[in-house]
């Protein structure tokens, strides 16, 4: 029995030693968003935001528009770090959505003037997060980046 169990043990040793194997993180694939974009704009009841001048470090990796769930927004990125930054939006009560978006983020009593709009940090979620009411919708950028990431993507949003 003990010979069977250092026969198998050699073996995996051998699989594992000339089966090529790759640790590394796969690539993530960058979308194009632009049709989404435009659809969005056309269908929502509120001015649509998405980042413009950012470096072409930041990759798209995923869009989404529901116009039968609140006119549900939603864009995210990898930014140049690795970290996770989305964009969400949507007519739904405030507070819900938030916490959604957040995964869980509580208001502090932080709040910051970007491009002209005032935005409340979120954090101890899932994910920090910047909120703005207004516009006719609550937009939230949130995700694993950090607060200053988070507030670069803010400073890119054109809301038309």
């Amino acid at each position: 029995m003990i010979l069977s169990l250092g026969l198998i043990g050699l073996m995996a040793g051998v699989i594992y030693l000339f089966i090529p194997h790759d640790d590394s993180a796969p690539e993530i694939k960058k979308v194009d968003y632009r049709v989404e974009l435009l659809t969005a704009r056309r269908a929502a009841s509120y001015p649509v935001a998405a980042p413009e001048g950012l470096s072409a470090d930041w990759k798209a990796t995923s869009v989404r528009f529901q116009g039968d769930d609140f006119d549900a927004w939603h864009l995210g990125f990898q930014a140049p770090d690795g970290e996770y930054v989305q964009v969400e939006q949507s007519t739904q009560k405030p507070s819900a959505f938030i916490d959604d978006a957040s995964q869980g983020g509580k208001a502090t009593k932080a709040t910051q003037e970007i491009d002209g709009r005032t935005w409340t940090r979120y954090t101890g979620g899932r994910y920090d997060a910047l909120v703005h009411e207004g516009d006719g919708a609550t937009t939230v950028v949130a995700g694993t980046g950090s607060f200053d990431r988070l507030t670069e993507m803010a400073g890119a949003l054109k809301m038309t």
